[in-house]
């Protein structure tokens, strides 16, 4: 038997999905979470084989809740079913962890192929997302930093704020934040906070 946890913050939705997993003699349904919250204090109470993951949810999305849940048993089975293809979903979902990306007008024997087939240890994308993938690993790098670039690295990296480094390099705040939103692009990071955890291990800031 698979282990099946539910996880969308729709009631019908779930009682769809368990609807059809119960008529298949291989699954079996041991959880329904409405938010990626409870889904991950099911998902380490539970153990499921498979995790079906919505990705918009209140409390938690399902991207943070893939993260979690896979962080604390990496061998997690996540398999993402959702509504939407766009580069802020797929990607983000993959890099959390989930093994499968699956839209929800998949029809119920692919899905149940899925679903088995991620269990078995293999992957599964709608085309749209595959694609994402593909352009994602064919589209060239970012370029280097610059020496000015890293010089504000360091200094973001060291928690002045961006007048301060501004006032620091004899540049205006507004060429500051031009500099940081390029460090980002090119390191592939989200937010200063994580510019300065890069700083530090890469080695780049030299420790007192």
């Amino acid at each position: 038997m698979i282990r099946v946890m539910l996880v969308d913050d729709h009631e019908i939705v779930r009682r769809g999905l368990r609807s059809y997993l119960e008529t298949e003699a291989d699954f079996e349904v041991v959880g329904e979470a409405g938010d990626g919250e409870e889904a991950v204090r099911l998902a380490a109470k539970l153990s499921p084989d498979v995790i079906l993951m919505d990705l918009v949810m209140p409390v938690l999305d399902g991207v943070e809740a893939t993260r979690r849940i896979v962080a604390a048993q990496p061998k997690a089975c996540v398999v993402v079913l959702t509504s939407y293809t766009d580069d802020s979903r797929v990607l983000p979902a993959l890099k959390a962890g989930a093994r499968s990306y699956l839209l929800k007008d998949v029809a119920a024997e692919q899905l149940g192929e899925s679903i088995r087939r991620a269990h078995r240890g293999e992957s599964a994308l709608h085309p749209v997302a595959a694609q994402r993938v593909l352009r994602e690993m064919t589209a060239p790098k970012g370029a280097e930093p610059t020496e000015r670039e890293l010089e504000v690295l360091l200094l973001v990296a060291q928690g002045l704020s961006n007048q301060a480094i501004g006032n620091k390099l004899f540049i205006t705040e507004r060429t500051v934040k031009a500099h940081i939103t390029s460090l980002l692009s090119k390191l592939d990071l989200s937010d200063r906070t994580q510019l300065a955890i890069y700083a530090h291990t890469h080695g780049l800031v030299k420790r007192p």
